[in-house]
């Protein structure tokens, strides 16, 4: 049977914080709550509103300047994890077809004013092309996505082909987390 310890045994460690507070009494509840009372209306209300919108806006700025770099703890629910930042990274490191898709589309859309019938048809043949090149190619990259993370993890989170199709469509300077590799970096 293993020995039990006696309180001799256990050696206990004097706590600093503990030791510098000592030589005047604990003070009491009602000294402490009087020590941490202040009136609930401020004596001045515009300048505690001012105060309040600055001490709020400050945060939002830390806030969108965290997500915007990436870090974890300013990150919506959608982008935070490993497996999302893997994503993210495998993304941004290679150019998609996707990522033009908005701006053939806004071609598209004023070529399609030009008055020629058959210009217009060819323009909508031409988009579909394109959309089912897209489509294709965030098939492909999804695929690679999820054979790379089983690799790396071995489980999969839901939903990291959809995740990594929507921010595949968008234009690089747009998206949220900004990119943080180079292109062609690949993350490992």
């Amino acid at each position: 049977m293993a020995k039990r310890e006696t309180p001799a045994d256990v050696i206990e460690v004097a706590d600093e914080s503990a030791a510098n507070t000592k030589g005047h009494a604990t003070p009491t509840r009602k000294e402490q709550e009087a020590a941490r009372k202040r009136p609930l209306v401020p004596s001045d209300r515009k300048e505690a509103a001012r105060s309040a919108k600055t001490q709020t806006q400050a945060a939002r700025e830390r806030a969108r300047i965290g997500m915007a770099a990436g870090e974890e703890k300013y990150l919506l629910a959608r982008d935070k994890g490993p497996q999302r930042r893997y994503v993210r990274e495998y993304v941004d490191a290679r150019f998609s077809i996707g990522e033009v898709i908005i701006p053939v589309m806004f071609g598209v859309i004023l070529l399609t004013l030009v008055p020629n019938q058959s210009i217009q048809t060819y323009l909508m043949l031409v988009l579909y092309g394109f959309v089912l090149i897209v489509i294709v190619d965030l098939y492909i990259m999804g695929t690679k996505i999820n054979n790379r993370l089983k690799a790396k993890y071995g489980t999969l989170e839901r939903g990291l082909r959809w995740y990594g199709a929507m921010r595949a469509l968008q234009l690089r300077p747009m998206r949220l987390p900004k990119p943080q590799g180079k292109r062609g970096h690949f993350p490992s």
